[in-house]
């Protein structure tokens, strides 16, 4: 009985903690060090993106060690004994070749393979579910690869023109323009065909913005723009497989999907060619390179699960030097430009009475996870459920200062074409205009 009047308290407790108003935070006892919560690591190295939750212990641990193994292994042309079932179209081998070191991917550069940069495809109109439509004999996807004895889909040429941007001081930087021609492609291009460029985006933190409660975003978004402010965000509501409904995004440029277990399964299906209980047919379903074999999932059900629950469980490295001068002026001045609008600073994740190391988190990951129309400069136009061809669903930033460190370049933005922070800033239009120009009109220093 006693035990029984204890949990009761636990779970009262838990309920009205994690029920809290996020306005009820005292801001003055913030340790804003801790971009994740308790799921916080201090490493500055190479390393950084890949460490576990510090809370996970048991089970749960050993689920994440046997997800990253797993997310590191290669996939090979069938038949085989160890993990057969690649292609027979792909882009890559493994979820570690686009994600490497658990961060950010690059366009390629002249001469260079397409390795952590892939091309959604579609022609106009919907799917039956409201999606983009699969542009036939490419799919969703434009696969660079293939089996031996299959062709593969086709490449991407990518090129630059360098456009020069003017701050109110005189001093200039220069923006490259990409510019994307579809090469080798083993049949013609459907006429109409869309091409959105996507770079691998970085690993962590994603369990917690999983966590983030679906009533924060939705108070977050103003589709409609009521307060008068200029942003506009709304959610992207996509297709859940598994549930059979229609449900937010949260994941993908485009928050095109719903949860990580299907962003997961999509990977291994589009990225690998590895079929699996949530997407069990084959890509090239269809096309030329389809073997019309009745295969067997290609990943055990046990693996994919695992693989989501490894990138559910990676932390954030903690944010650095936060009472520095020059940091403390910069987080005033991206304030006053209004950037937090959309990157918003602090939210505390739902209460989940089954995963108490990403429950009530208070967690700062500067985004909202909404769609906003960021211009035509940066537009894709092709549509992804409800985001249109100018928005892109608000990227998170924390970690982002050790690209460099654990990537090996800066490049930023959804297709990579940013080489540096302030360019990517300076890409920003639509709905953050104001808020690019309030930058461009800085003195150097506050820049």
């Amino acid at each position: 009985m006693r035990l029984k009047y204890l949990l009761s308290t636990l779970l009262i407790l838990v309920f009205v903690y994690g029920c809290r108003k996020f306005g009820d935070v005292d801001e003055s006892s913030i340790d804003k060090r801790y971009s994740g919560g308790a799921n916080t690591v201090f490493d500055e190295s190479g390393g950084a993106f890949a460490h576990e939750f510090p809370t996970l212990t048991g089970n749960d641990l050993e689920a994440h060690e046997v997800g990253d193994g797993n997310f590191e292994l290669s996939f090979v042309t069938a038949p085989s004994a160890i993990r057969p079932g690649l292609g027979p179209v792909y882009n890559n081998v493994s979820c570690s070749s686009c994600h490497i070191a658990d961060g950010r991917g690059k366009p390629a550069l002249p001469g260079e393979q397409l390795v952590s940069m892939l091309f959604r495809v579609s022609i106009p109109g919907t799917d039956a579910h409201g999606g983009p439509n699969p542009a036939p004999g490419f799919g969703g996807q434009l696969q660079s690869s293939a089996v031996f004895g299959k062709p593969l889909e086709g490449s991407v040429n990518i090129s630059y023109t360098e456009e020069p941007v003017t701050f109110s001081d005189g001093t200039s930087i220069s923006l490259r323009r990409p510019t994307y021609t579809i090469i080798s492609s083993y049949i013609p291009v459907p006429s109409g065909m869309m091409l959105s460029p996507r770079i691998a985006p970085p690993m962590i933190g994603l369990g917690l913005l999983q966590a983030i409660p679906e009533g924060t975003l939705l108070a977050w978004a103003d589709e409609n723009d009521a307060d008068g402010d200029g942003i506009s965000g709304k959610p992207n509501r996509v297709w859940n497989v598994l549930k059979n409904q229609t449900t937010i995004g949260r994941f993908g440029w485009k928050a095109g999907a719903p949860d990580l277990l299907q962003q997961s399964a999509g990977a291994y299906n589009e990225d690998m060619g590895i079929t699996n209980f949530v997407f069990p047919k084959e890509s090239a379903f269809g096309q030329t390179q389809y073997d019309g074999l009745n295969d067997e999932v290609e990943v055990p059900d046990s693996i994919l699960k695992a693989v989501a629950f490894y990138a559910r469980t990676l932390s954030v490295p903690a944010r650095r030097r936060v009472t520095d001068a020059t940091n403390l002026l910069g987080e005033k001045i991206f304030a006053q430009a209004k950037c937090n609008s959309c990157h918003k600073e602090m939210v505390r994740t739902d209460v989940d009475v089954t995963f108490r190391g990403i429950s009530n988190q208070l967690i700062f990951p500067y985004t909202d996870l909404l769609l906003h129309d960021m211009g035509n400069d940066l537009a894709d136009n092709r549509p992804d459920f409800l985001a249109n061809g100018n928005e892109w669903r608000t990227s998170s930033l924390w970690g982002i200062g050790l690209t460099q460190i654990v990537n090996g370049h800066s490049n930023f933005l959804h297709d990579g074409r940013a080489r540096n922070l302030m360019e990517a800033v300076m890409w920003h239009g639509g709905e953050a205009f104001n808020s690019r120009e309030y930058v461009r009109q800085l003195p150097q220093g506050d820049r």
